[in-house]
């Protein structure tokens, strides 16, 4: 699976592969793993989950292209590293299909 990389402006701040998804709602997410510039938003990430748009949040792919895509949040339950989760909301098609075909693959397997 693709390693997607994690930004605030334009500071790193993590990591993650995207393990999960939900096709129909072009919806990607999985385990988020910090980077050193995580700890300049990691209070935010913790405190609030329900606006993190200030945080111009954005996913870039393995060629650093931005993934276009509706918002991105960070989820930090303050519960040690295995407890953050990154999810990124409307991915459009095709783009979504090329980026997750696993996701794509699974989610047609529940219909046969």
């Amino acid at each position: 699976m693709p390693m997607f990389s994690i930004y605030a402006h334009e500071v790193l701040v993590g990591y993650s592969s995207l393990e999960l998804g939900d096709p129909p709602m072009g919806v990607a997410s999985g385990m988020f793993r910090p980077a050193p510039g995580y700890s300049t938003i990691r209070a935010e990430c913790i405190s609030n989950h329900a606006d993190q748009t200030h945080l111009v949040l954005t996913v870039r792919i393995e060629d650093q292209t931005v993934l276009v895509c509706a918002g991105v949040g960070i989820m930090d339950y303050d519960d040690g590293p295995d407890s953050i989760e990154v999810n990124v909301l409307g991915i459009a098609y095709p783009a979504y299909e090329t980026l997750f075909p696993e996701h794509v693959a699974a989610y047609e397997r529940q219909w046969i």
